[in-house]
Parts: C-alpha cells; structure tokens; sequence
C-alpha cells in the first residue's frame, strides 16, 4: 500500500511509558487536501488521512501523538492521543452516506497493520464518537462497524449472547463496554450509531449535526436492549 507523506508539525512526545493501545477511526466532510488545510488553521493532526478515493496520506509519525482525539475516555484510558493512532477519512456528508469501497479497502489495509504491529486488542478499535460521545458524530452511521470486524478490525455482537447477560441495567453495560457514561443519552446514541445505525437520524445539515451531536432526551429504544446486552458480553470477555 503507498502511503504519501505530508508531514504537519502539530504533535509532541507520548508521554513516558505510553504505549498505542488503541485505534481512533474519525471522518471529516472535507476532501485530504482541504482537511490538510483545516489541521493546518487549527494546529490539529491525524497520524493518516484517507480520501475518497482510497489514497492514504501520513501527517504524522506514529511513534509521535497526533491531536487528533481531544477530550475523550475509553475502558479506563482518559485523553487517547496519547494512547492511540489516529485515522481520518474523508466523508462529505460526515459519514451519513456510504464510504467508498477504494476507501474502505485502503482502511482494512492500513488498520490490519496498525494492529497487528502493536497489538492493539479488538475492543480498542473506536470511533471518534465512541470516546468524545458528547462531542462528536464520527465517522458516523454509515461507516461500516460489522463488515470491518469481519476483516478483523473491531468487534460484532452475536445476538445469541443477549441471554446470557443477566442486568439490563443501560448505564451499566454501556460501562461494560467502555463508554463515558456521566451523560447517558450521549452515550447511548454513541452507542447506537455504532451498533444500531438504524435507530439515529440521517441530518441533512453537517454543520447543523457537528454542533448537534445527540438528542439530549434520547433513550434507547427497549427494542435495542438484547443488542446492547450482546454486545456487553462479547466486550466483557474480551478485555
């Protein structure tokens, strides 16, 4: 896979003793060169960008922590750049329609290799939205969580497993699986825009959905409970 270099000089040191355990999938609704332009004005990065048509550009080293996560927490781990490598994809409408196929095979590729050279454990591999519920849609509904884990990146629930989780206690198996849950409707829309994308609404105004990221009343839907509790089993034994 070529992979172009087009270095930003918006990183610093992981801290001492800070290892990658995580992978941090992200979409921006700008193609690579003008999300290149947007890092730049506002001093962010990404160790990779992916654009539409599956080129894979590099901005920083990943031996290096890219500012690309921002406030955020995760199965204990607070503050994931430091933890993490950071992929953004190009996605004009933030994710709610479906990426290219060149760029999800580039993302296979590219991810595969993130973790297997660091081992990076499956219930690791999140989304933007994942760790910064309140902040953040990405990469969004459509982006394709069940065929991914297909491939090996990320995870899937067998519905069969819903039966052997005894609590239906929301907050708690959100927890499970590693979600911030000091606001609950944020993570539980997180939560469905990765597992149950059938249940969040398409918004037609990007700008409309980055400040407007879940609906502050939002309750999962009792029809959505087994999927959680399958989910929290699988996240549950894999730690």
């Amino acid at each position: 896979m070529k992979v172009i270099r087009e270095f930003l000089p918006y990183f610093d040191e992981r801290p001492h003793g800070a290892k990658v355990r995580a992978l941090v999938l992200h979409c921006s609704a700008h193609s690579a060169a003008d999300m290149i332009e947007v890092l730049r004005e506002r001093e962010l990065s990404s160790h990779y960008i992916i654009d539409t048509d599956g080129k894979v550009l590099q901005l920083v080293s990943e031996k290096k922590r890219a500012w690309h996560a921002g406030q955020s927490k995760w199965r204990g781990m607070k503050m994931l750049n430091q933890y993490s490598v950071g992929i953004e994809l190009s996605s004009p409408t933030l994710g709610q329609q479906k990426y290219a196929d060149l760029q999800i095979k580039s993302l296979i590729k590219l991810s595969r290799q993130i973790i297997n050279h660091y081992q990076i454990p499956a219930v690791n591999v999140v989304a933007h939205s994942d760790i910064a519920p309140t902040r953040k849609p990405d990469p969004g509904l459509a982006f394709p969580w069940q065929y991914l884990a297909s491939k090996g990146i990320g995870l899937w629930y067998d519905a069969n497993d819903a039966a052997k989780v005894a609590t239906n206690d929301v907050e708690e198996l959100l927890r499970i699986i590693g979600y911030e849950v000091n606001d609950l409707a944020a993570a539980s829309y997180a939560f469905c825009r990765h597992f149950v994308p059938q249940s969040v609404a398409t918004d037609n105004d990007v700008n409309h959905l980055i400040d407007n990221v879940f609906p502050p009343d939002f309750v999962l839907p009792k029809a959505y409970l087994p999927v959680l509790q399958a989910c929290a089993y699988k996240y549950s034994r894999l730690l």
